[in-house]
């Protein structure tokens, strides 16, 4: 059913555009996901969507204890469509909440963070799902976080400056980690069922009118079984 509804959707798409599917689907990933603790700043919330989807990152895991998670879409590009993105701001202690999640879908938490010792970017091991977590413009990750990281892992730096912008640094640890990734022996792929499910969400993106077509496709379905 899934299927052919794929392929009724697909003539409403260019040919262009369901080939850029393929080719998006075989280097999209969920072995390393990112996490987000109270960014605060638009274009900084903006920018981090804009890079995970251009390197292939499909989850984003937004934090909301203080601050509300908002995009700036001239920034985005329209990335947000493309990703998943789980917010977190139901919870008591809803970065608490984050990390058990993920742990329990069996990622290692990496805090993200200048002042630990840890690995420096480019040692960190990734043959094993992480979740690499990046704290609020001002303060960087909360003592939640560290209390729960299993390693830190920090981005080598030489001048006078503290530290990178927010979306600077996620966009250095992504190009790094994800080009080791995949030079590695480590199944990182999605699975043909993720990629199927991916493929329905982003024609329903890509096609005006959807709900309208996809209920002519039901109609049709159904009568052919009278």
């Amino acid at each position: 059913m899934v299927e052919e509804l794929i392929d009724y959707l697909s003539q409403f798409v260019s040919e262009t555009r369901k080939a850029k599917f393929d080719e998006v689907l075989a280097y999209r990933t969920r072995h390393i996901t990112i996490a987000l603790e109270d960014l605060y700043q638009p274009h900084n919330a903006s920018a981090v969507l804009r890079s995970c989807d251009i390197f292939g990152i499909q989850d984003i895991h937004i934090i909301e204890n203080k601050h509300a998670y908002t995009v700036n879409k001239d920034i985005a590009m329209g990335s947000p469509k493309w990703l998943n993105l789980h917010k977190y701001r139901k919870a008591e202690n809803n970065t608490l909440d984050c990390i058990q999640k993920l742990k329990s879908k069996g990622y290692r938490i990496v805090a993200t963070s200048p002042h630990k010792n840890g690995y420096e970017l480019s040692d960190l091991p990734v043959d094993k799902p992480l979740a690499i977590f990046f704290g609020t413009e001002l303060t960087g990750i909360s003592e939640t976080v560290k209390e729960h990281a299993d390693d830190y892992v920090m981005i080598p730096m030489y001048g006078f400056t503290e530290s990178f912008n927010i979306s600077v640094s996620a966009a250095l640890c992504l190009h790094t980690l994800v080009e080791k990734l995949h030079t590695l022996d480590v199944n990182w792929h999605l699975s043909e069922e993720e990629k199927t499910e991916l493929k329905l969400h982003w024609l329903r993106k890509s096609i005006s009118k959807v709900e309208l077509i996809e209920k002519d496709f039901l109609n049709k379905k159904n009568q052919s079984t009278l």
